[in-house]
């Protein structure tokens, strides 16, 4: 766990002088580094509170959740590196955790220790020759005082985990038992996650008003789909760490591929295009939106009547939206109207009716997925939940989660109304469920035809 060797690290290319009188050379004439200020994170207390949940519910216990190592691109070339969700819950550490920490509840010894790789001295070659964690490679880690006073909790050198271990059986995320409480209990969001997931939406609603003033350079560029997608990428990397997910641009044909990311394809004016799209904030928590816009600022009469039909849907699951009822009932209003909407364009081979009884479910041709996932720390948060606290449990406030039905009539399907052959809608919200109902997050980014064609006109 603390090797920094690598199969194929680049050592055949290594021009790194390693002399002792290039050490003494290097190693000596440094003034200590000014560290920045550090004050507590306002994640602190709640982090603390989400471990003592953790500590009640597995007494007697040595729980051990790791950060994990930076993930291999190629080579010694790594991918931008994002802890686990996990360890980001329940430590409150956001786009500055240092790889390979791991956090220990002691619930035996009533401990709570964070051990990290704190920066080195300049009494070794680390900081100079150590591509993977060197100071002048990757910069200086924070010390462990440092990290102390951020995260208000117990600090211990990473060295030192082995010795304190000592052997004991541990229970870490391989446990099924753990992964789903930790998973279960990001399914309520406190009042430092919602204020985090605000910021997230915020953002991303900038961001695609990035995308409708990049519009023109797009449907200039035969590859216009990356002029969408680097538009929102440039806004979540300035107001957040990273993109939630790879950033869906799908225009024309490709918006009825549900995860086109390869974002290649023209964009067409008279076409739609469909966009999904979040910022990730420092913290991690995402967002998650999408809106199907017109390229040329206007919805053509099959296009709108597809658009419609979608948007009806959504409002029909946030009119069901409440504390009490069950997270399935937001799929099941939703798919009563795409039977419907279907059955009228009489493409259905039986009734609405008959149609969404579990057996048939013809409808789904034109949506296969659901309506609603959970959101926060991931994309699609609390995987590991048991399905009686997911899909099967009642609303409760401070859930936040996504209401996103859809329509996609591909081209080649024979079934689809001529006319909606090659477009594909999507109308996604981010959901925030209150004391007496629900509250749209994302409300401020416009979602009627109207409202979209006047923000785009606004915009150009």
């Amino acid at each position: 766990m603390l090797s920094d060797k690598k199969e194929g690290s680049g050592e055949t290319r290594s021009r790194t002088p390693n002399s002792k009188e290039f050490l003494d050379y290097i190693s000596s004439g440094w003034q200590e580094s000014s560290n920045k200020a550090i004050s507590e994170s306002p994640a602190a207390d709640f982090a603390k509170a989400r471990r003592d949940k953790v500590a009640e519910e597995f007494p007697n216990q040595l729980i051990l959740i790791e950060a994990g190592a930076p993930k291999t691109r190629s080579n010694d070339t790594e991918y931008r590196y994002r802890p686990h969700a996990a360890f980001t819950h329940l430590t409150g550490w956001g786009s500055e955790t240092v790889p390979d920490s791991v956090l220990v509840i002691d619930t035996e010894q009533s401990n709570q220790i964070l051990f990290l790789r704190p920066t080195a001295g300049k009494d070794s070659d680390e900081f100079f020759a150590n591509p993977a964690i060197g100071e002048f490679w990757v910069g200086a880690r924070p010390t462990l005082e440092d990290v102390s006073e951020l995260l208000k909790i117990d600090t211990r050198d990473l060295s030192e985990l082995d010795t304190y271990l000592d052997k004991k059986k541990t229970v870490t995320l391989e446990d099924s038992e753990l992964a789903q409480f930790v998973s279960e209990l990001r399914l309520i969001k406190d009042s430092y996650e919602i204020a985090q997931m605000r910021q997230a939406v915020e953002s991303s609603i900038r961001g695609f008003e990035d995308i409708v003033k990049a519009l023109p350079k797009a449907v200039k560029n035969p590859r216009g789909e990356r002029i969408i997608e680097t538009a929102f990428f440039a806004r979540a990397r300035l107001e957040g760490n990273d993109l939630g997910y790879e950033t869906i641009a799908a225009a024309g044909k490709n918006a009825c591929i549900l995860h086109w990311i390869t974002n290649h394809g023209p964009v067409n004016t008279g076409e739609l295009v469909l966009v999904d799209a979040g910022v990730e904030m420092d913290s991690f928590y995402t967002a998650d939106i999408t809106r199907t816009l017109p390229i040329n600022g206007k919805y053509s009469e099959a296009q709108l009547e597809v658009y419609l039909a979608v948007l009806e849907a959504a409002d029909a699951a946030f009119a069901v939206a409440k504390p009490g009822i069950k997270f399935r009932e937001i799929h099941e209003a939703a798919m009563k109207v795409i039977a419907n909407k279907v059955a009228d364009w009489g493409i259905l081979p039986v009734s609405a009716e008959e149609s969404l009884e579990a057996d048939k479910q013809f409808h789904r041709r034109w949506m296969v997925h659901g309506t609603s996932h959970h959101l926060g720390l991931d994309v699609h948060d609390c995987a590991q939940a048991r399905k009686q606290m997911y899909l099967d449990a009642e609303l409760e406030e401070g859930m936040i989660f996504t209401i996103e039905p859809g329509l996609y009539f591909h081209e080649n399907d024979l079934l689809a109304p001529e006319r909606f052959r090659g477009i594909g809608v999507r109308i996604e919200d981010d959901v925030l469920v209150t004391k007496d109902g629900v509250e749209n997050l994302s409300a401020k980014l416009p979602r009627t035809p109207a409202e979209i064609e006047a923000w785009m006109a606004s915009l150009s």
